[in-house]
């Protein structure tokens, strides 16, 4: 069994996405396994006493902890560890990041790792072991573009969170709702107007379940969080890639939408709802949930109603803007592309009137098929209207607050798992630095192991 491991990364300008601020002189961030252990000069002691406690908890004892402990601080502090070696019982490696942004690792609230297709009726043919495939595929793309932790609004399950934890599949950390919860006709029910086939199965290829009235909801509900669901998604209006609705449907009656609310709640945990109208906005906040996702027709009332209750808004922008440019090739029907019409400009207002209300803003993508590839482009939509910093706690501390994970992610404190990357470039001026990870992004950690090192 391979013994425990350190990471000293040394030199680097350390980013505080809550405050807005990068440290005033250089720092270093000590990982040890999985967890930051220590942020500090390169030369203080903690960073040598967290060393001495990874001696400790390898096995070493007392003295023999201590010169461990000296031994790796020597030769760290000369930086003339480069390479991973043995430093007392453990491995250790040292990295100047040369004054470099060191930040928390990306997130992103909304995405559909198992959406192959930009056909969503079409995946439902496909066979569960192609799709997992191609999943694999995309959630790769999502780590290599600096993402450390996203959550799957519709598709993916407990299996393959489980085959990305235990290292099976490279990519971010896996949250998932499951299958997101529709009424009949509403936009997780993907059937065509002249098919007249149950929709009471549901499989990994399928981003959503049908159910309908109080006690369907509720069993649905029990039987997402049942499978390991993070949380529940709901369908609350009408939306672009479901073949049957229109985008000012309100869909679930207030009695359903709060049956699901309250079963979230008895499990800790909570809904998340599809809406883009003004009107199915403040039915999914009345009845109780967490987020918004789209939001895209946001009016003054919604957004006051969003900003008493706290609601979080996610938008995702640059899935409209992709889908107008490209969603056809992608694979989706043009009576469906057509539907986007001009919600990239109204998601840009509801940005700007959600950002003067206060209301908090998570990073969301939505993305289809190939169109994943465009992932970091909602960074350039966002910055039409909004300032640097805000999109930078879109992506990690708003997120792992809407997560309730905000005591695990989202910072480069000590405790934190040490999700991180080293960017070139300070994104709290230029969010454009985020965009471009081949040149840009320099290094990505994710829960202590190095991913990508081109420090």
């Amino acid at each position: 069994m391979p013994g425990p491991s350190a990471l000293l990364l040394r030199n680097c300008r350390v980013l505080d996405a809550s405050a807005g601020t990068l440290s005033s002189e250089p720092l270093a961030v000590l990982v040890v396994n999985n967890r930051i252990a220590a942020v500090d000069r390169p030369w203080s002691l903690r960073i040598t006493e967290r060393l001495g406690q990874a001696a400790a908890a390898a096995g070493a004892a007392g003295a023999a902890a201590e010169a461990a402990a000296s031994e790796a601080a020597a030769a760290l502090m000369a930086g003339t560890v480069r390479q991973p070696g043995k430093c007392g019982p453990w491995t250790v490696q040292d990295i100047d990041c040369r004054g470099l942004t060191l930040m928390p690792g990306l997130c992103d609230a909304h995405v559909h790792v198992t959406a192959c297709s930009a056909n969503l009726p079409g995946l439902l043919s496909l066979p569960e072991s192609l799709v997992t495939a191609r999943a694999a595929r995309v959630l790769e793309g999502m780590l290599l573009r600096g993402f450390t932790t996203v959550r799957d609004a519709g598709g993916a399950d407990w299996g393959l969170a489980q085959a990305v934890e235990e290292g099976t599949i490279p990519g971010p950390r896996l949250l998932f709702t499951g299958h997101a919860l529709s009424q009949t006709g509403g936009h997780g029910d993907m059937r065509g107007k002249g098919e007249d086939f149950c929709a009471c199965g549901a499989a990994l290829r399928g981003i959503g379940r049908v159910c309908d009235g109080v006690p369907e909801v509720r069993r649905a509900a029990r039987d997402e969080l049942r499978k390991g669901a993070h949380c529940i998604k709901i369908m609350a209006s009408g939306g672009v890639a479901s073949p049957t609705d229109r985008l000012t449907n309100t869909q679930f009656a207030l009695e359903e939408l709060r049956a699901i609310v309250e079963e979230a709640e008895a499990c800790g945990t909570y809904v998340c709802a599809h809406a883009y109208t003004a009107a199915a906005i403040k039915r999914a906040v009345e009845c109780g949930v967490r987020s918004i996702e789209h939001g895209n027709c946001l009016d003054e009332a919604a957004a006051e109603l969003m900003a008493q209750r706290g609601t979080y808004l996610v938008p995702t922008t640059v899935t409209y803007q992709q889908l107008l440019e490209g969603g056809a090739a992608a694979g989706m029907a043009p009576e469906l592309v057509a539907k986007v019409g001009s919600l990239v400009q109204q998601g840009l207002e509801s940005m700007r009137l959600a950002h003067s209300k206060g209301i908090p803003m998570c990073y969301g993508s939505d993305l289809l098929g190939e169109l994943h590839a465009h992932q970091l482009g909602e960074f350039a939509l966002r910055a039409r209207v909004l300032p640097p910093v805000e999109l930078v706690r879109a992506a990690t501390v708003n997120c792992a607050r809407l997560f309730m994970q905000d005591h695990e992610i989202g910072r480069v404190e000590e405790g934190y798992l040490a999700d991180l990357l080293l960017v070139e470039g300070n994104p709290l001026e230029d969010i454009s630095v985020l965009q471009q990870p081949e040149q840009r992004l320099k290094l990505i950690v994710k829960g202590g192991r190095l991913v990508k090192d081109a420090a």
